[in-house]
């Protein structure tokens, strides 16, 4: 992975968690994921959001459902620390101050 690919995914994945902490019921799917990003200026495939959740849902940040087409996403407690800056884990970007 390249240097870009790696911040990329670095932000990414902090972008994933940052949604969910705030969607109803802590869940989202990937399509609304994948416009999410694209609205914060990340413009990447439903397939890379659907990478990023696979590598999310390995560090125990999230559990990922598949319905048929679609993949739902619900954020962990270990994710929402994450989010919220009270946790690192390496890979995910640490939240920016105010946002």
């Amino acid at each position: 992975m390249t240097g870009y690919d790696e911040t990329l995914s670095a932000h990414l994945r902090i972008t994933i968690l940052r949604v969910l902490e705030r969607a109803p019921g802590y869940q989202a799917n990937d399509s609304v994921l994948t416009d999410a990003a694209h609205m914060r200026g990340i413009g990447v495939a439903r397939d890379r959001v659907r990478t990023e959740l696979a590598w999310l849902a390995e560090q125990g940040l999230v559990k990922v459902e598949a319905f048929e087409s679609i993949r739902v996403a619900s954020i962990t407690r270990r994710g929402q620390d994450v989010a919220a800056g009270l946790a690192t884990v390496p890979g995910v970007r640490r939240p920016g101050a105010g946002g």
